[in-house]
């Protein structure tokens, strides 16, 4: 029997045609009903953006507001996102309502590295948790305000993570939160 090496419409490793590069806002996304919505900057339907297509990019989450390059797909049940290119989080700035950043410099925050970490736990509902810094046993304060500047709504055990850490006046914080996803993605950018 000869073997058929054609390539098949329908395997996924092969791209389809008909993938439409859109940036957007995330509308809202809930994490425990598993989707949520982006608006187009170009305007027509709402685009379905469902956990796992997030998860491939390497997050749990995506805070409402923040701006996302997707690809997007036409289906019967309306338009799709089935990859996420990048997700562009707010400039970093010293959130009002967190006594620790008050008065901060803001270059010596964008001078800190950014170094890998893992959540230890989070906690939605209180606002806070705390994460881990590769081969550094302290913890490292994470506040949701700061979450939500890096395009975040939620973190989840285990996590991978990039965090500038800071001085707080109680210890070791996170004063920028970037999904490992976003930092490898700029990183591959960078060298090409």
């Amino acid at each position: 029997m000869a073997e058929d090496n054609s390539i098949n419409e329908h395997d996924p490793l092969t791209p389809p045609d008909d993938r439409v590069a859109v940036e957007g806002v995330v509308k809202w996304f809930d994490p425990v009903k598993g989707f949520g919505f982006v608006v187009s900057k170009e305007g027509g339907s709402d685009i379905l953006l469902h956990v796992n297509v997030l998860r491939n990019f390497g997050q749990s989450s995506i805070a409402d507001g923040t701006q996302v390059e997707l690809l997007v797909q036409k289906t019967e049940r309306g338009v799709q996102a089935v990859e996420i290119v990048a997700i562009h989080p707010t400039e970093p700035a010293a959130p009002s309502g967190l006594p620790d950043m008050a008065g901060l410099d803001e270059k010596a925050l964008r001078d800190a590295p950014l170094e890998p970490a893992r959540v230890k736990w989070f906690d939605k509902a209180k606002g806070f948790g705390f994460a881990n810094v590769f081969g550094k046993s302290d913890d490292v304060f994470v506040h949701i305000e700061i979450l939500r500047l890096s395009g975040l709504s939620d973190l989840q055990p285990g996590e991978a993570l990039a965090l500038r850490v800071i001085q707080g006046k109680r210890g070791h914080m996170a004063g920028e939160v970037q999904a490992w996803e976003t930092v490898l993605h700029s990183t591959e950018a960078d060298d090409s």
